[in-house]
């Protein structure tokens, strides 16, 4: 209690103290501001700079003095915090990426296996299964087959045909290398039911049908091969692909094949110095010749190098190198011959990907095959000439790039010069029953040979318009200049297509696929007439529009509808050989594994 009288004098005592001292400042401001303002001028001279010593500078101390007589203690101090509910209608939201839709991961299956049914008793078969063996190996097979009984109208003969394959593969694959053997074997079996116009005004009702019996037999392909390639991830010595076919039919015909392709590459910077290697022997013998009971055998074996120098830089690549060639004609050793070969492209950048121009010219000696020529038209008889075709330039020129990031071009133009070039011409038809072949009533054909120039100009646009709707519109428009026979035979001047996908929801999609072919141009000849007939005939251009949907019942099984033909016109993809009108195929797929 004593205390508290004692400090409440000293503060009255200060608050005298201080009011005392406020009076007299400001009586001071006062009496200054009442003098004469104007106090002259005054001459000031500097003998030194100031220079301020410590007793100048008045120091804080550290640890102020304190004048109460004891320290009073801190009282805690404690927080608290009174909460309680309070309602509010604002929910927040996960945050995502913006436009990206997570789509569910599909799974993915090794095997399918795919069947259907159609009209002209279609019908279609694949298999293809895998298994891995271990870490590195793996075995695959694939079973094929497409049929159907025929029935075109107006055609007598039967228009059957078949065709039937397996392929089996064995491989490995490691960090060093990786290699696959092959082996496989295909059956094909079909008709020469291209009668000419003329046909039955030569012959009775029962001679025609003894005709239409021989031509019904039909006539089958055999090709069975064997195979392997291997590929070194980090080598000079790149890879190596070797292929052996053995290809025949029903009329003792018969083609060896044999081709070795070992390639060297060495990748310095964005620099490549690539060698490719090439050996390809083929060699067959036919029963008979198409007009003289005789055997008749080719055999040409091909050795080739081509070295090449590529290299990318900015806006601008190019690949420069050269092809030499020495084709030994085994069975005439006199026409051996050596060829040699520009190849070389470039391309560049005039606006980004949007637009790049590329250009080049390339040659090369190229294989024909009684294999190769019978995948182009299964209708030749058996017994065609085989030589190889004198590729000797290729120059092509163009623009490729994008319109957009969904839509991409691309335009072209090409001249190629092709010596022994190869052409399809109808067989020459004789009117004599006597010892006549299945394939001798003008009803098959043959192959020619002839120095020829093309003028090529293709363009195509794709687009794919969302991740549903792709699209696709192509044109190509080529001049033949021959110089032995009158017509570029069975080439056509204007080959058009557009194709269409739609995936119209997760379970149903659809695509049609639309394509034009001009007119074609051919032979008839007759050389049973005192003056042997012989006029151009022309194939009619056509146009075929096919159409196929589907259904996804499950991750595993879908269903199809397909239509080909859909225009049902009865067009000839060869001279009297009209294909079946609309076709309509119902079928299914269904995805597996082991």
């Amino acid at each position: 209690m004593g205390r508290l009288k004692i400090k409440n004098q000293i503060m009255k005592i200060n608050t005298k103290y201080t009011f005392t001292l406020l009076i007299l400042a400001g009586l001071q401001t006062a009496f200054a501001q009442k003098k004469d303002e104007n106090i002259g001028t005054e001459v000031v001279n500097v003998v030194k700079p100031y220079t301020p010593t410590i007793s100048d500078a008045f120091k804080v101390k550290e640890t102020p003095t304190i004048e109460d007589e004891e320290t009073t203690k801190k009282e805690p101090i404690k927080y608290s915090i009174f909460s309680f509910p309070v309602a509010s209608t604002f929910t927040p939201s996960k945050g995502r990426a913006a436009g990206v839709d997570k789509a569910k991961q599909e799974q993915l299956y090794k095997n399918y296996f795919s069947g259907g049914i159609g009209n002209f008793v279609t019908l279609l078969g694949e298999l293809y299964v895998t298994e891995n063996i271990g870490d590195n190996d793996y075995v695959a097979g694939n079973i094929k087959h497409l049929s159907s009984a025929g029935g075109i109208k107006d055609v007598l003969p039967k228009d059957a045909y078949m065709n039937s394959s397996i392929d089996l593969t064995y491989g490995s694959k490691t960090n060093e290398l990786g290699w696959n053997i092959d082996a496989g074997y295909q059956l094909q079996k079909y008709r020469w039911y291209g009668m000419p116009e003329t046909f039955d005004q030569l012959y009775t009702p029962e001679q025609r049908l003894l005709i239409y019996n021989d031509i019904d037999d039909g006539f089958t392909y055999n090709n069975l091969y064997v195979g392997g390639k291997i590929k070194f991830n980090e080598s000079v010595f790149n890879d190596l692909t070797l292929k052996y076919e053995r290809f025949s039919n029903n009329y003792d015909s018969a083609e060896n094949r044999f081709i070795a392709k070992p390639s060297f590459q060495v990748d310095i910077s964005n620099k490549t110095v690539k060698v490719n290697v090439m050996a390809d022997y083929v060699g067959g013998e036919f029963d008979q010749s198409y007009d003289v009971a005789v055997p008749l055998q080719y055999g040409y074996a091909n050795f080739g190098v081509q070295p090449s120098f590529s290299m990318a830089k900015d806006d601008w690549s190019f690949n420069i190198g050269g092809t030499v060639v020495y084709s030994l004609d085994t069975e005439n050793n006199s026409k051996n011959e050596f060829h040699v070969y520009p190849k070389f492209n470039a391309s560049l950048k005039l606006v980004g990907d949007l637009m790049v121009f590329y250009a080049g010219a390339e040659g090369g000696l190229d294989q024909n095959s009684y294999r190769q020529l019978t995948n182009q038209n299964p209708f030749l008889s058996p017994n065609v000439f085989i030589i190889p075709t004198d590729r000797q330039f290729d120059l092509f020129g163009g623009l490729r790039g994008k319109l957009s990031n969904y839509i991409s071009y691309n335009i072209k133009g090409s001249l190629v010069s092709e010596r022994n070039k190869a052409l399809f011409l109808k067989n020459s038809f004789n009117g004599s029953l006597a010892d006549q072949q299945a394939y001798r009533y003008g009803n098959s054909f043959g192959v020619v040979f002839d120095d020829v120039k093309t003028v090529n100009f293709f363009g195509e646009i794709k687009a794919d318009l969302s991740k549903n709707v792709s699209f696709g519109l192509n044109g190509s428009f080529s001049s033949y200049d021959t110089k032995f026979e009158d017509e570029p035979w069975n080439l056509p001047a204007i080959q058009l297509g557009a194709n269409l996908d739609v995936k119209i929801t997760e379970k149903w999609f659809a695509g049609t696929n639309l394509f034009f072919v001009g007119e074609r141009k051919d032979r008839f000849m007759r050389v049973d007439l005192l003056v042997p007939l012989s006029e151009v005939r022309k194939a009619d251009s056509y146009f075929d529009a096919n159409l196929h949907v589907g259904y996804n019942f499950s991750e595993r099984l879908s269903f199809f509808l397909r239509g080909n033909n859909l225009a049902n016109q009865n067009y000839e993809k060869w001279l009297d050989y009209p294909v079946q009108p609309i076709q309509v195929m119902v079928g299914g797929h269904y995805k597996f594994d082991f």
